[in-house]
């Protein structure tokens, strides 16, 4: 099991989050769910009317974090436009019809979120993606996820976990539905992480990691074949610098049609165990 984390040691995380930056994947074609995504890419696909992407940052804020690098790619017009317009459509406003003009009366319904929108390329993997946005990030730690997964994991604890290790990167692993890449564990770290496979321990690459810049310092920047899992995860975990944070709690993607209705039955439900934060 993760090893026990000292309670100081997780309020200075809490603390230090405030300060970090969140890397969210948004590029991805989203194939399985080509309902959805023919004309928008996953991460606006919708989860009570809100896109899921908006559900993972909602999460980092209530965590403190409120500054994200989006990494784009297919249709990443639209993640723009959603936030470029993001005050007009949750915010009170007033329209002058004769000159153009708008106005904001009130800003109760704007997140106070700062959001970088980094264009990566259309067929780039999600090593080279991070890769390239990487100068948008400050600091030598940030935290990195998918665009398509919600969790009530505690980032704080997360990150307290990685400090404590001092490895150079951290995964937090989560049980898993099925279909993704497993992780074999050895105590608080990960000896062999093989993409897809079928599981053999029943924990599973949930995301939500945290990495030490220069972790991506190999990375070519002209490559964006550089697939995180293969490109990286692989030889972090080869070399024994990739620790485990287990998270026994919620987790659950959106791969597939079925996943996006459960997601949404929940959310319906008023019990959608992602939902951390305040109303």
């Amino acid at each position: 099991m993760t090893a026990a984390i000292d309670a100081a040691a997780v309020e200075s995380a809490r603390a230090a989050l405030s300060g970090m930056t969140a890397v969210i994947l948004c590029g991805g074609l989203g194939t399985r769910l080509r309902e959805e995504t023919e004309f928008k890419p996953k991460p606006m696909v919708e989860i009570g009317g809100r896109p899921i992407l908006w559900h993972i940052m909602r999460g980092f804020r209530h965590h403190g974090i409120r500054r994200f690098v989006l990494c784009l790619g297919y249709r990443g017009d639209v993640i723009r436009d959603y936030f470029l317009n993001y005050a007009r459509h949750h915010a009170d406003i007033e329209v002058d019809l004769r000159s153009g003009g708008v106005a904001t009366l009130s800003e109760s319904g704007i997140e106070d979120w700062r959001v970088v929108l980094a264009e990566t390329g259309a067929e780039t993997m999600t090593g080279a993606r991070i890769k390239r946005a990487l100068r948008y990030v400050d600091g030598q730690q940030f935290l990195a996820t998918y665009g398509d997964g919600v969790a009530d994991v505690d980032l704080a604890a997360v990150l307290a976990h990685h400090r404590q290790q001092k490895r150079k990167a951290t995964v937090t692993a989560v049980h898993p539905s099925s279909r993704f890449g497993e992780l074999a564990l050895d105590g608080a770290i990960v000896r062999s992480f093989s993409e897809k496979p079928q599981v053999h321990e029943g924990w599973i690459n949930g995301g939500f990691f945290v990495f030490e810049r220069a972790v991506f310092d190999p990375v070519p920047s002209d490559d964006p074949g550089i697939v995180l899992e293969t490109g990286v995860l692989e030889g972090l975990a080869r070399e024994g610098q990739l620790a485990v944070y287990r998270h026994g709690g919620f987790w659950q993607c959106m791969d597939t049609y079925r996943e996006m209705q459960l997601l949404n039955q929940m959310w319906a439900s008023g019990r959608a165990p992602w939902r951390t934060w305040q109303a």
